[in-house]
């Protein structure tokens, strides 16, 4: 098992800034790529931003210019800095990573997701 645990959410007024962090552990994994996605109240699960085993990005049409992902491979972490905040930001923010996990004598596609942290922007 792969395990990704988030942190850095919180309560920010419009305008301020956040930076998510998400880890991930286990044994026996090589990362490819890591994101985030959100869901606001009542709505659908949706992109946030992803990044490549080799540093490619994509960013939601919403979100470009105001966040930007990053990570760290030595520390197998992935995180977003997200600036300029706005009400419309609120959302549980959900890390995912998908990769490879080596067994005893296979090798195993993974796709796994954190527990989601909180982001609200709020006066």
């Amino acid at each position: 098992q792969v395990q990704l645990v988030e942190s850095g959410g919180g309560l920010v007024q419009p305008g301020g800034s956040l930076r998510l962090s998400c880890a991930a552990s286990g044994s026996a994994f090589r990362l490819n790529a890591m994101g985030w996605y959100r869901q606001g109240s009542g709505k659908p699960r949706e992109l946030v931003a992803t990044m490549t085993g080799i540093g490619s990005t994509n960013y939601a049409d919403s979100v470009k210019g105001r966040f930007t992902i990053s990570r760290d491979n030595t520390k197998n972490t992935v995180y977003l800095q997200m600036n300029s905040l706005k009400p419309e930001d609120t959302a549980v923010y959900y890390c995912n990573a998908g990769g490879v996990r080596r067994t005893s004598n296979s090798a195993i596609d993974f796709d796994s997701w954190g527990q989601g942290t909180q982001v609200t922007v709020s006066s």
